[in-house]
């Protein structure tokens, strides 16, 4: 495992993060076992940096974080979660939740906390609320060691975040197609300059950039001598970009954590040659001819006030067009926001009434509305009827 220094305090964090925002599954909740089992070989080959928050899997995220990291494995790493900020309505609340999150935890400290997901009208409330008073009374008492925020808005807003507050780090969403994104390239460079660690998230756009892959993008991979998968491309792409500290990855896959496990213990900065960036960036310019919607799957859109599952919807959406695969699109979009694989309740992209309530919420500010009428007309057709039956009977439900 490599490791990249902290400025502030010259904390040793391995370059890979563990993020607990995509946990294995079983019947829709957590899988305990199997994610415990997960986090802990993780810690055991060198990972020290664990990320969680509050409303990541419903709310279950953090005590099963606390639970993971018993036996002595607390110890062993620097832990991160989140001050849910649009949750947050007086001064008070700032305590109330990070007292909560601290018996959730079963810790008395969190080492690296977080103000979760500015933009900046959220930011201009939070400084209202007087959170830099907060952060540093907690800082002083001891149950928060560093403070820091992750970003969803304009590199504007980014900038006047940063220069706002003696932040240790900052979290944002950097990948190679979101350099003119949110925060973006200038803002990693911006931050780095004025001596904040720097945490990238979604470096896989919630695993748009691994799966599927569209024929035309492996064709493109598979031009180089050098063979590596498309998450290991993604990732070292990232991680040579020296301004970077960590690197978080939802790895909900043994075969995943394997993976970047292993590249982590060779992704150097500026190890990259100028052809094998030129293939990325040509990756890159191919990924924005095919996809159509730029959802990552943070699922913070969710719950929908009429039942759409909206992360699901966009999915198959953009697989539909990335792949190529019309009849396996019709079936997965029958099944899956229909409710028939879990059992549950239909979320389909037709059941939105336009309230708006999810823009609000949505990190890469999609028109989300008017997106899902475009998922209603490719996939609610007169022969949805009939694709429905068939996810039914595919799914052993009839």
């Amino acid at each position: 495992m490599l490791y990249r220094e902290m400025p502030e305090n010259g904390d040793e964090l391995s370059i890979l993060g563990f993020g607990c925002m995509r946990l294995p599954l079983k019947e829709g909740k957590i899988d305990e076992e199997r994610a415990r089992q997960q986090v802990r070989y993780a810690i055991d080959h060198g990972v020290n940096y664990i990320d969680t928050a509050w409303p990541y899997h419903m709310g279950e995220s953090e005590p099963f974080v606390g639970r993971a990291l018993a036996d002595g494995y607390r110890e062993k790493v620097k832990l991160a979660t989140k001050l849910p900020s649009w949750t947050v309505k007086s001064h008070e609340d700032m305590d109330r939740i990070l007292n909560a999150q601290l018996e959730r935890l079963g810790t008395d400290h969190v080492d690296y906390y977080l103000v979760h997901g500015l933009v900046g009208t959220l930011w201009d409330k939070m400084e209202k609320l007087e959170v830099l008073d907060f952060l540093d009374r907690a800082k002083a008492d001891g149950r928060i060691i560093n403070a820091g925020f992750s970003f969803h808005g304009s590199v504007d807003d980014f900038r006047r975040i940063v220069d706002a507050y003696p932040w240790t780090f900052c979290q944002i969403q950097y990948n190679f197609l979101d350099e003119k994104n949110q925060a973006g390239t200038e803002g990693l460079e911006y931050a780095a300059s004025k001596g904040l660690g720097v945490i990238v998230m979604e470096p896989l756009r919630g695993g748009k950039l691994t799966n599927p892959i569209p024929p035309a993008v492996q064709d493109i991979w598979d031009e180089t001598s050098v063979k590596r998968t498309p998450a290991e491309w993604s990732l070292r792409w990232i991680w040579n970009h020296p301004e970077v500290t960590v690197v978080l990855s939802g790895m909900n896959e043994e075969s995943h954590l394997e993976e970047n496990l292993k590249t982590a213990d060779e992704a150097y900065p500026d190890s990259l040659t100028e052809d094998e960036l030129q293939l990325v960036k040509r990756v890159e310019q191919k990924y924005r001819e095919l996809m159509k919607v730029g959802c990552t799957g943070c699922r913070y859109c969710i719950p929908c006030p009429s039942g759409v599952d909206i992360p699901s919807c966009f999915e198959i959406y953009n697989n539909f067009y990335l792949s190529g695969n019309e009849k396996e699109a019709k079936l997965m979009y029958a099944a899956k926001p229909g409710g028939i694989i879990r059992g549950d309740v239909q979320g389909y992209a037709s059941q939105c009434v336009q309230c708006g309530q999810c823009v609000e919420k949505c990190p890469q500010h999609l028109e989300i509305p008017s997106l899902l009428e475009a998922v209603v007309e490719v996939f609610e057709g007169k022969d949805f009827k009939g694709w429905r039956v068939m996810a039914k009977k595919a799914f052993g439900k009839e």
